[in-house]
């Protein structure tokens, strides 16, 4: 039997068989359940390696959280501000 080229169906096989194609069906559930982020390459160069980028961004985020409770408003209203 000749092989058949793989741009050509089988002889028992129709085209109408099979449903509408779509190219890059999944392509949006994939980039969504993917967590890869691309660095600019002059930040890159700042890093030598994943460990590095996660340690710094920690201290970041120790950072803002540090600082968000240093910036909190009074609970006191203006009234009681201007009473003492």
């Amino acid at each position: 039997m000749k092989k058949a080229s793989r741009n050509e169906l089988r002889a028992e096989y129709k085209r109408s068989d099979f449903g509408t194609l779509v190219r890059g069906k999944y392509a949006a559930r994939v980039s969504a359940e993917t967590n890869v982020v691309i660095l600019e390459p002059a930040i890159s160069k700042a890093f030598p390696n994943d460990k590095a980028v996660n340690d710094a961004l920690r201290v970041v985020l120790e950072v803002a959280k540090a600082t968000a409770r240093l910036t909190r408003r009074s609970t006191r209203t203006s009234r009681k501000r201007a009473a003492d």
